[in-house]
């Protein structure tokens, strides 16, 4: 049974999901400064005149067979095990042990909207998905990517299970559509911003200052400024529940298919099929609240086989696998 509500009464109603998200980041302790106005201020400005180049590779004349490009100093360092699920190791290290090890990641900075505009609950019984979302939602995820092209195929972890989901993802649950917008240069502030633990009903696009702008296959709006903005439809989730405390749900895999591109002209090229990362501009996210500029690039070449064998460089390296390798 569907009931609607306004604020406070969706507050009243659940008022337990907003607290354990703030408690959470809190755990968390992303941001290692005490004051970080202050590590802010004693650094050097923002290079807006960094122009985008190109190096050559460390070693522009590794040879097949000749392993790292360090000279073998990497072979001299001990790694250590880690068992995510190690007695007393909290879910948490997990978390920042891998967003600080995978990267750089693309961010998605995901808009939604729920179906009627209003505040929704579905009620939760013998399995039915618990729904209770805004009209509108925008917000980074950085645990995103693509993982095919023909369809265009994305991917989106969020926090949480069913019955504790972010509005983003009750709003794409409810409509099965979202737009994943890229962050560039231009706009990273104002998207940072929508990641505020900010009261349900408060608006994203407000405290942001960004405009949106319509779409073709979806009814969520895109962000204006982005130069690159995926329309996306949902075909399916998967929930997660915890290792180290069973029955605990803690993350909802959301699988997209792209069904409209909407590139910025200056960034894309005649054929429509590349965007000039010069203009993109692209934040990447590291660990903690450490992001990433690309502005430095190389080029590196797929070898081929046959090319590689003729030119006599793989010579006295064809061997058939051997165990551990």
């Amino acid at each position: 049974m569907t009931k609607n509500f306004d604020d406070d009464e969706q507050r009243a109603h659940d008022p337990s999901a907003h607290e354990q998200r703030a408690d959470s980041e809190k755990t968390i302790q992303r941001n290692p400064h005490p004051d970080f106005s202050k590590v802010q201020a004693s650094r050097p400005d923002w290079p807006a005149d960094l122009s985008r180049t190109f190096t050559k590779t460390k070693d522009p004349s590794w040879k097949p067979g000749q392993g790292g490009n360090d000279g073998g100093d990497s072979l001299k360092k001990e790694h250590v095990e880690i068992d995510p699920y190690a007695e007393g190791r909290p879910a948490a290290f997990n978390y920042k042990l891998m967003i600080s090890a995978i990267i750089p990641r693309f961010v998605g900075f995901i808009s939604t909207r729920s179906k009627d505009g209003k505040f929704c609950i579905v009620e939760v019984r013998n399995g039915t998905l618990s729904l209770r979302g805004t009209s509108t939602n925008l917000a980074p995820f950085s645990y995103t990517t693509v993982v095919n092209h023909d369809p265009p195929i994305f991917v989106v972890g969020y926090a949480g299970g069913y019955e504790n989901a972010k509005d983003s993802l009750k709003n794409l649950i409810d409509t099965n559509e979202c737009v994943i917008n890229v962050i560039s240069e231009h706009f990273v502030e104002a998207a940072n911003s929508t990641s505020i633990n900010a009261p349900y009903g408060i608006s994203e696009w407000a405290i942001s200052g960004l405009h949106p702008a319509p779409c073709t296959t979806v009814k969520a709006s895109r962000v204006k400024e982005a130069i690159f903005s995926i329309e996306g439809k949902l075909m399916e989730t998967k929930e997660f529940e915890s290792r180290a405390t069973p029955g605990k749900k803690t993350g909802v895999l959301a699988i997209i298919e792209g069904t409209r591109f909407w590139a910025r002209e200056d960034a894309i090229n005649e054929e429509r099929n590349a965007i000039d990362p010069a203009v993109l501009r692209p934040i990447s996210r590291l660990g903690g609240i450490t992001y990433g500029r690309t502005t430095g690039f190389f080029e590196i070449p797929r070898p081929d086989f046959e090319d590689s064998k003729k030119a006599g460089e793989l010579e006295h390296l064809i061997k058939p696998k051997v165990e551990g390798q």
